[in-house]
């Protein structure tokens, strides 16, 4: 096999900005790998109408994107990515492509690309029947199509129903990001702000798939002593505050709303744990289990079968794990992290050390290339 300096790969899917888990992957590998010297170029849609174009991030590395079109069944269309990949697709030995993302696999399947292909599926597409009836002939292509196929946890890739024939071509890189750099001035007025009480902080989107619904709930088991905060927007945050009205624990529970990212970091830095209350295995993994990590966050999270949310954070060592749906038991996992402070402590320390093990960028791009490695012998 060539020097890992004269491989060319692409990543291929999604959009720019990164706005997304599977996005914020793809970025992440094409940094760390171009860090490394070896050539891996991005190939994505825009979002948010930005402008088409290419970005040099470095000698080893550039960020390509094509117009986003239109939005048909639940994902956007960016015919001009099909042309761009049949044009470049034969300068690289390797095209990394991310699942879910239809018209990723279009535009390979278009292509005429002869090369190895690692398809890296992040998540299998559960609520939009619709469109998986109609790509579903083209994601059974593209799954004989790869050589190998990863996912980010050994759970996810083995409970797949849409894998479980191709299991011999099966692997797995966690994904792995860099530790959170805080604002300590920031974090200190936090603390101040919520001082002498037990912080539980939550961060995502307010959809029904993350469950804040019994995080909320939760909040009615915890005495004042406890804030529970849960950053991030969506659909569901006039009936998140509703409830919160309802049950009448303004006092205990904050909707942030939006989160600049400047300011995301002091939020992780200034809890006494993390929640992830997630219910569906929409949730595949949660990146922001490990961000909590890399700050040394205790996490409590719900089983979620078939999901590696739970691989992620493993119970009693970096946190505690618990029945999905049921606030109670989410409540008695906080209270018992909170009263008991070797726990606490011991969960910290396994939390930190779990992300230095596994959940670096650069554990991610070092496991990214003994799969090409394997690919290409």
């Amino acid at each position: 096999m060539r020097n890992n300096n004269q491989i060319k790969i692409l990543q291929l899917g999604k959009f720019y900005p990164i706005r997304g888990g599977v996005e914020k992957v793809m970025y992440d590998l094409m940094l760390g790998l171009s860090e490394e010297k070896v050539y891996c170029d991005m190939l994505c849609a825009s979002t948010e109408d930005y402008p088409a174009g290419i970005i040099n991030i470095n000698p080893y590395a550039k960020l390509i994107v094509e117009a986003t079109k239109v939005k048909f069944a639940a994902t956007m269309l960016a015919p001009s990515l099909i042309f761009k990949l049949r044009k470049i697709a034969k300068d690289y030995d390797i095209i990394h492509i991310h699942h879910p993302d239809p018209m990723a696999s279009l535009a390979l399947f278009l292509s005429g690309y002869k090369g190895k292909v690692v398809l890296h599926w992040h998540s299998d597409i559960l609520k939009q029947k619709t469109l998986l009836k109609l790509y579903k002939p083209l994601q059974s292509w593209l799954i004989k199509r790869a050589d190998i196929i990863v996912g980010t946890t050994p759970v996810y890739v083995k409970e797949s129903p849409f894998l479980d024939k191709v299991q011999g071509k099966i692997d797995y890189i966690p994904i792995g990001v860099e530790p959170l750099v805080t604002d300590e001035g920031k974090v200190d007025k936090l603390k101040e702000k919520y001082k002498n009480k037990h912080i539980v902080f939550s961060l995502g989107r307010l959809v029904e798939y993350k469950g804040y619904e019994y995080l909320i709930k939760a909040a009615q088991y915890l005495d004042e002593n406890y804030q529970i905060i849960i950053g991030g927007k969506g659909p569901l945050m006039e009936s998140l505050t509703n409830l919160i009205a309802e049950l009448g624990i303004q006092d205990r529970v904050t909707l942030l709303g939006f989160v600049e990212d400047e300011d995301i970091s002091s939020y992780f830095e200034a809890c006494d744990m993390f929640c992830l209350s997630s219910i569906w295995k929409t949730e595949a993994f949660a990146i922001v289990q490990i961000e909590a990590m890399s700050c040394g966050k205790p996490i409590v999270c719900a089983h979620i079968p078939a999901s590696g949310v739970s691989w992620v954070n493993q119970n009693e060592v970096s946190g505690l794990v618990v029945e999905a749906e049921n606030e109670v038991m989410l409540a008695n996992a906080i209270k018992r992290i909170s009263i008991d402070a070797n726990l606490q402590q011991k969960l910290s320390e396994g939390s930190k050390k779990r992300y230095e093990e596994c959940f670096t960028r650069k554990k991610m791009t070092e496991r990214c290339l003994d799969v090409y490695r394997d690919v290409l012998k």
